[in-house]
């Protein structure tokens, strides 16, 4: 028995399907999927039960292992004197550093809300215009800055021009061009070099979690880097008490949305994601990195933008990818 031959089909008349021909699908436009996951996670926030739940087996995982470690190290004695005094001793320089990361973590709240406090301050005094608010102010902010080195020169140029300055508004937009001024720029540093971190980040890395947790773990040393440049000594746990504030503060003012300062970076993550869509992400997620680097700022800062130019994100953008190429 022969073979069996393939059956072709005339299609007298017709005319030949040409692929090349056929219409290229769309290019979506780079979205920064990294970013937003990152702010997504951050955000979301448990029920009442949920987090009852894993508070009563935080507790419950704590006393059982320490009624373990008790009952380990006096059996330990019992057998022992020698090694279960040793078993004390560590059992209490443990005890030691958990009693210390509480008052650091403690002291490190009370430091936001000091900052919270003094922009309430801040906005009371403008609302008002009584002079005595602003320069109970300005000595809060003095206070504040008075163990830091860097600080001394604009807090002793402060208490020589503040006596000329009559009036409320002029002694808080001395208050915060003269103190806030160099702050302001080591901060915008500080969120250029986590902008352009994020973008080679996203755009070198292959694996979609893996960017996700870089620049999550990118932001939250970023934000804790620029509340510490404004006198918020913020621990682990109030590094993620600042970063929901901050993500609160985008979503309340509708910065999460693409506006007039991020055209042009948006513009320049679809330019170069012709090239490259790997690279078209990078700058689009640190673009979202740069906007909540500037809520981040207006977050930590003691005084709100009024003297002092707000940053802006097509301009942190341009330094940080100034920056990349000039190292690249």
């Amino acid at each position: 028995m022969s073979p069996r031959k393939p059956f072709l089909f005339e299609l007298d008349g017709q005319p030949g399907i040409d692929p090349g021909t056929a219409t290229p699908p769309p290019d979506a436009p780079p979205e920064g999927r990294a970013m937003q996951m990152a702010v997504q996670v951050a955000r979301r926030r448990m029920s009442f039960w949920a987090r009852l739940g894993w508070s009563a087996l935080t507790g419950f995982v704590l006393l059982a292992a320490s009624v373990a470690a008790w009952d380990f190290v006096t059996g330990l004695v019992a057998r022992n004197a020698g090694l279960g005094y040793l078993a004390l001793a560590l059992l209490a320089l443990i005890t030691l550093a958990a009693l210390a990361f509480s008052l650091r973590e403690w002291a490190g709240f009370r430091r936001l809300r000091q900052i919270d406090s003094l922009r309430m301050q801040a906005d009371q005094a403008r609302r008002t215009g009584e002079r005595s608010q602003s320069a109970e102010l300005m000595r809060a902010l003095n206070d504040l800055y008075a163990a830091r080195p860097e600080m001394r020169w604009p807090r002793d140029h402060l208490a020589e021009m503040a006596p000329d300055q009559l009036d409320a508004q002029g002694l808080l937009d001395l208050t915060e061009t003269t103190l806030l001024a160099s702050l302001d720029d080591a901060a915008r540093r500080e969120v250029e070099g986590a902008a352009r971190q994020v973008a080679l980040l996203t755009a070198m890395l292959p694996l979609a979690l893996v960017d996700v947790l870089a620049a999550l773990i990118t932001n939250l040393r970023m934000i804790r880097r620029i509340a510490e440049l404004y006198g918020g000594r913020a621990g682990t746990l109030g590094s993620f008490r600042l970063l929901r504030g901050v993500i609160t503060h985008l979503l309340a003012t509708g910065a999460v949305a693409v506006g007039e300062d991020m055209i042009g970076s948006v513009a320049s993550g679809g330019l170069v994601s012709k090239l490259s869509r790997r690279f078209g992400e990078g700058i689009v997620n640190g673009a979202l990195t740069a906007r909540l680097g500037i809520a981040a700022i207006e977050v930590c800062r003691p005084l709100p933008f009024h003297a002092l130019p707000r940053p802006r994100t097509s301009n942190i953008m341009s330094r940080a990818l100034t920056g990349l190429f000039d190292r690249a």
